[in-house]
């Protein structure tokens, strides 16, 4: 069984564009000049639509190490030295055009903090940036055709309702009583920042306006702060005691699903000046901050939203047409973005480092938008854009989706210290130049007469000099009263002609014609019976009026005075409020300044603390290590005192082992020396064994004998073990180390038939049957000695080689370091006295004749002891 799926309200389609048409952004560049303290560029002009990024010295763009230059290319570049004048010319003046002739358009400023991005918005006084010159451009065009105030009216739904004259009339007056009184001179004074933004000579104005229409303006500020919407514009009553927060605005979709802001106030404007005039009333309540990298650094987004009412003239071309769907509305967004920028860069703190992260995160949203849109157009795909995570992006979405004409001006820095985020800059605005929007279309013509307002003027002008000549009434309000009571005369009669011979229908229109021409008559002198009537009574209001108006300007005069003083008054409040703010914010500094030493007072004591507590084990552990080291000391010195006595009497033994040794050997040389010197020499006495070493008490020296002990005769010599002499065949692997040392002594071990080798290999050891290593190492007594360790070479049953060591030689060499000692030789010396035998008395000289000594005699166990090493087991 299938599981039907859970329904889900159908996503609305977005609003199709009524063009088909597209255009691509149009994205522009503008370089700032060069600061006095920077000395570096890194970006270069290089034609009027390119620019060339130049990576700064130290810095590495690309892996493998060389510097990387790259261009980007966009409508048009603006150089160093270009005029706010010729920049308005190219950008926004195409878009001025678009919205009088009822086009949208949206024009906005990017780039990183401190690139002039609010200078070519705003600019300054004589420089006036691209919003002063749009408004101005504005008027210019549609001054003359210019509707009375209220008499296009918001309807708060981002529409524009259309009133009567009545209407229109009672709503001024609503408006100027609740705002008197007022000063007249106050209107035409402009704040000083603000005059002289634009010269005459620089002013510009829209050919080909619509002059059967009617036309009024309406502007509203706002900003977009932390992605909270804020009305600049709107007037809250200041409570110095407990100010009041600003309250925040939401977005909303109106029935041609346009995003708009609601409850956002809108101002009718006559003027260029009354429209900065107003602008510049919100723009002091801009976010600004200082921060390292620009004075005034804005922190939020600024829009200024230009509305264009225009609704045609009736028929007559007297009044505007009572229809609200014949009223167009078209709007220019000017939008200054706040600059992208690093907080490591600008030094930004606290809400600082809050506003820099919602600046980037809008920011990137836009870029994200832009990549969407991108990708959507190139690929064909239908990725939903996320216009909703960013309040900039939801907006303007209608101007993506829908129609109108977008620009962007990208604002660079050609410093060193702002290329990577210039880097980022020029990526985004390439991408930014690959989307394209729908073109916006021209609006409907109504089924009027054109110049209908051309001739309503002349007929108004001819009707005055007409009066003027009668000496009738001068008022040229008179006529259009009179027209509006003509239209309640009876009608006409039908006027068809039918037939060439009608006598009826002429008489009878005739007749109909004069009687409405005796009744206009009648009303006319009622008319100007009334009128009389009503000069006279103006006459006496005026009378009272001006009275009224002496006592008003009196009064005026004293309000001026309290004006006067109620200023210095507040001037002198805001001096100490400002002193206040000073002292409070050094109290603050001070307080953090104190907050900061005591921290560091209290991190240092603990600190100290720390090292004591440290300190004391320290010592403790020294103590201890002393006590320690003092048993090991002493436990050291005890081992070692009980190994030098061990030692001492091992050396005493071996000595005395020796010089027994040494007086046995002597022994037997006196006595084969002389048997040989015996006339009849007998046969040789057999070999004797090894005599047996006395017992520790004989061998004590205090205990020995002076005289050597007897020869034994009995105990025969051990025989030696020798290799057979067949052995001669066999192959050895002599193994001496390249460390191996050469001593020079007259013994030295020669192997026949081997292969000398410094380090043993397979191939080697499978040629031989014995192997033999050369080990070299130093005794007890500080002499070095050679071991011979012999091995046989036995074969694995993995085809290799394995050695097993059989046998080990060690060959030692020993100084005569031991002063010569001389004994007595009392026993085998003949009876007779003879002194030959004093000569063998001499260790030395009966131990060189040892030494002399054939191999493979058989006189005594001197060959054994010296002649060959003594063979030791393995």
């Amino acid at each position: 069984m299938i599981r039907q799926a859970k329904g889900r309200t159908p996503r609305r389609p977005p609003k199709k564009p009524s063009s088909t048409q597209k255009d691509p952004v149009g994205v522009y560049c503008r370089v700032r000049p060069l600061g006095v303290e920077d000395e570096e560029c890194c970006i270069e002009v290089i034609s009027s639509s390119t620019i060339q990024l130049h990576a700064p010295e130290g810095f590495k763009t690309n892996r493998n190490g060389e510097y990387k230059e790259t261009q980007y290319s966009f409508k048009k570049v603006f150089g160093v030295s270009i005029s706010q004048m010729e920049l308005f010319e190219h950008v926004a003046k195409p878009l001025v055009d678009d919205l009088i002739h009822g086009k949208n358009g949206l024009l906005f400023t990017y780039g990183v903090t401190g690139s002039g991005k609010t200078f070519t918005m705003t600019g300054s006084p004589g420089q006036g940036g691209l919003l002063p010159r749009s408004l101005d451009m504005i008027f210019n065009s549609i001054g003359p055709y210019q509707a009375k105030r209220y008499v296009f009216k918001p309807d708060d739904k981002n529409g524009l309702e259309v009133q009567n004259e009545v209407d229109a009339l009672l709503e001024r007056q609503k408006r100027e009583n609740m705002s008197f009184p007022k000063q007249s001179s106050s209107r035409q004074k402009l704040d000083p920042e603000i005059a002289d933004m634009i010269k005459s000579e620089e002013a510009y104005k829209t050919d080909a306006v619509d002059e059967d229409s009617s036309y009024s303006v309406f502007v509203s500020y706002i900003e977009i702060y932390n992605n909270y919407i804020y009305d600049l514009l709107e007037e809250n009553q200041e409570d110095a005691i407990k100010p009041k927060p600003p309250q925040s605005r939401i977005l909303r979709e109106d029935q041609n699903h346009n995003m708009y802001v609601s409850g956002c106030m809108e101002v009718e404007v006559k003027s260029a000046e009354e429209a900065f005039q107003v602008f510049w009333r919100g723009q002091k309540k801009r976010k600004v901050a200082n921060t390292r990298l620009n004075r005034e650094s804005s922190r939020s987004h600024s829009v200024l939203i230009v509305k264009l009412a225009q609704a045609p003239l009736d028929a007559d071309g007297d009044n505007i047409l009572q229809d609200k769907n014949q009223v167009n509305v078209s709007q220019l967004c000017l939008v200054d973005l706040a600059g992208s920028e690093r907080t490591g860069r600008t030094g930004a703190e606290g809400t600082r480092i809050r506003e820099a992260g919602n600046i980037n995160q809008s920011l990137l949203n836009l870029r994200t938008c832009m990549e969407v849109l991108r990708e959507n157009q190139m690929c064909g795909t239908n990725r939903m854009v996320p216009y909703r995570d960013s309040k900039v992006t939801h907006l303007f979405k209608n101007y993506f989706d829908g129609e109108g004409k977008v620009r962007m001006v990208v604002c660079v820095n050609p410093k060193t210290d702002d290329y990577e985020e210039t880097l980022l800059v020029m990526r985004f605005a390439e991408m930014t130049q690959e989307v394209e929007v729908a073109r916006p279309v021209d609006r409907p013509i109504c089924g009027f007469t054109p110049g209908r307002r051309h001739r309503n003027q002349a007929f108004k002008e001819e009707l005055s000099r007409k009066l003027d000549e009668r000496g009738g009434p001068i008022d040229r309000d008179v006529p259009s009263a009179i027209n509006h009571l003509v239209h309640s005369l009876p009608p006409l009669p039908s006027s068809e002609l039918t037939d060439p011979h009608d006598d009826i229908t002429l008489p009878r229109l005739i007749e109909a014609l004069q009687n409405r021409h005796r009744i206009r008559q009648m009303m006319i002198d009622e008319y100007n019976n009334a009128a009389n009537k009503m000069k006279s009574m103006l006459q006496e209001l005026d009378n009272a009026l001006i009275s009224k108006d002496n006592f008003i300007h009196e009064q005026n005069g004293k309000l001026g005075d309290k004006d006067r003083i109620i200023q210095n008054i507040k001037a002198e409040i805001e001096r100490l409020e400002k002193k206040n703010r000073m002292q409070e914010h050094k109290i603050d500094i001070l307080q953090k300044t104190t907050k900061i030493y005591e921290d560091d007072k209290r991190s240092l004591k603990y600190e100290l603390e720390t090292r004591e507590q440290k300190l004391q084990r320290e010592l403790n552990d020294k103590r201890r290590m002393e006590q320690r080291m003092h048993g090991v000391v002493t436990d050291t010195q005890y081992k070692w005192e009980k190994e030098c006595d061990r030692r001492v009497n091992a050396m005493q033994l071996e000595m005395q082992n020796k010089l027994w040794v040494k007086d046995e050997k002597l022994k037997q040389l006196k006595a084969i020396v002389t048997e040989s010197k015996a006339p009849g020499r007998p046969e040789p006495p057999p070999r004797q064994t090894q005599p047996q070493r006395p017992s520790r008490e004989e061998r004590l020296p205090a205990k020995r004998s002076a005289s050597p002990s007897p020869v034994p005769t009995t105990t025969p010599v051990r025989p030696l073990h020798r290799r057979s002499r067949s052995a001669g065949g066999e192959k050895w692997v002599d193994h001496k180390p390249s460390s191996s040392l050469d001593l020079g002594t007259v013994l030295q071990p020669v192997i026949p038939n081997a292969i000398q080798v410094s380090t043993p290999s397979e191939k080697a050891l499978s040629k031989c049957d014995r192997y033999v290593l050369t080990h070299q190492e130093v005794a007890s007594d500080g002499e070095i000695q050679t071991k011979l360790i012999k091995g046989e070479v036995i074969k694995t049953r993995g085809g290799g080689q394995s050695v097993q060591f059989t046998d080990i030689e060690t060959l030692k060499q020993e100084l005569t370091t031991v002063p010569r000692r001389k004994r007595k030789s009392s026993e085998g010396a003949p009876a007779n006295g003879d002194g030959t035998d004093g000569a063998w008395t001499d260790v030395e000289t009966r131990c060189s004749v040892a030494m002399e000594m054939r191999a493979g005699s058989n006189m005594g166990p001197g060959f054994e002891h010296h002649g060959i090493t003594k063979r030791r087991k393995p």
